[in-house]
């Protein structure tokens, strides 16, 4: 028998144990911020004044992590409309930093979270990953001279189209496991073939549970999830994935949001099953949200924008809301595998359909907020 390369073992033992590496990030967070983040004078009960918002950053974390789209789509008309009725008006720079920063703890944890469930195509994400950089950069770069309420309106008439485009596409595609394929598979130790035999599954060593991929001499992919779960597509469709991530990018870099929700609708439309395009467009929307924080913190001033300043961050609200998000970011994943499509399909295209709302009010009010 041969050994398991060193690198296999490894990243089998990340993905096992993968949430005590993730629910340490935010230990360390809230541990840091205690401790070391510039707070100046502070009033008594100062950390627990906000700690309500554990649970309505844990609900939108759940909910945008499922679907696969920015958490910004969800946390920033939060901070924006509801926030204020609850608590205070928050400045935009505020905005900024909170979306930002519970942001990057979600998306990262939900993305391993779901590489960790085996349902990242990493190739295919990785691909549009690199075609997207000069849009996110270039929107991000936009952001500082182009008004916001025009951006604010056309991501929610993009956001409208989208939410109508996936109303219309079939999420049926791609998942082969039937109730007599499943109890064939159960009878005879493999899947069903058309010729009347069994079908080997991909079963990979660095791989949870069953799971693993592989892809044949004419491109066809087979992917088992850590549940047993397969799917079967091709990654044809490059150019029009490229065209709708590259519309998305540009938003992302614009508005904090964008990609994801764009980015999807591609993912479906060239067949790529429900939930393995959740899972990977998690790597894409991370990836570029993480690209266009930076452009913004550090581009703003070198064009007489918006720059953060770490001193007026109100470490009271994102001590409650990174927990919040990290905690999401991990429940996405089991919520996205328990739903059936047709379930996934009406809350993506109704959470759109919302989104798009509070933009148009956002533009329609001349909300000034700066765009993560």
């Amino acid at each position: 028998m041969i050994d398991t390369p060193s690198s296999s073992r490894v990243q089998k033992s990340f993905l096992k144990y993968q949430h005590v590496f993730v629910f340490l990030a935010p230990v360390l967070f809230v541990a840091g911020v205690y401790l070391f983040a510039p707070t100046g004078t502070i009033e008594q009960g100062y950390w627990f004044e906000y700690w309500w918002l554990f649970f309505f950053f844990l609900l939108g974390a759940t909910i945008v992590n499922t679907v696969g789209i920015s958490g910004s789509a969800l946390f920033v008309p939060f901070l924006i409309f509801i926030f204020p009725l609850l608590a205070r008006p928050l400045s935009p720079e505020t905005i900024v930093k909170v979306g930002l920063i519970s942001e990057s703890f979600g998306l990262s944890s939900s993305s391993i979270a779901f590489i960790q469930y085996g349902l990242v195509d990493r190739r295919v994400a990785l691909t549009i990953v690199g075609g997207s950089v000069p849009f996110v950069v270039g929107g991000a770069l936009l952001s500082f001279i182009i008004p916001e309420p025009l951006f604010h309106l056309a991501l929610g008439l993009a956001l409208i189209t989208a939410s109508y485009l996936l109303f219309k596409a079939d999420l049926g595609h791609g998942h082969e496991s039937g109730s007599e394929s499943e109890a064939s598979a159960a009878a005879d130790g493999g899947e069903p073939r058309s010729d009347g035999g069994q079908r080997d599954l991909p079963n990979d060593d660095d791989k949870l549970g069953p799971a693993g991929v592989e892809t044949d001499a004419e491109g066809n992919v087979t992917r088992v999830d850590r549940e047993g779960d397969d799917y079967s597509y091709t990654r044809s469709g490059y150019l029009e994935r490229f065209a709708n991530y590259a519309v998305g990018g540009t938003f992302q870099g614009l508005a904090g949001f964008g990609s994801g929700e764009l980015g999807i609708i591609s993912m479906l439309r060239t067949e790529v099953p429900v939930r393995v395009a959740i899972g990977t467009n998690h790597i894409i929307v991370a990836t570029t949200a993480i690209l266009a924080s930076l452009v913004h913190v550090f581009g703003g001033g070198l064009v007489g924008g918006h720059s953060l300043d770490l001193a007026a961050t109100p470490w009271n609200m994102v001590v409650w809301t990174v927990p919040a998000t990290v905690t999401g970011g991990q429940i996405a994943p089991y919520v996205s595998n328990a739903l059936d499509t047709g379930t996934i399909k009406k809350g993506v295209g109704g959470l759109f359909a919302v989104i798009s709302v509070a933009l148009f009010l956002m533009a329609a009010g001349g909300a000034g907020f700066i765009g993560l």
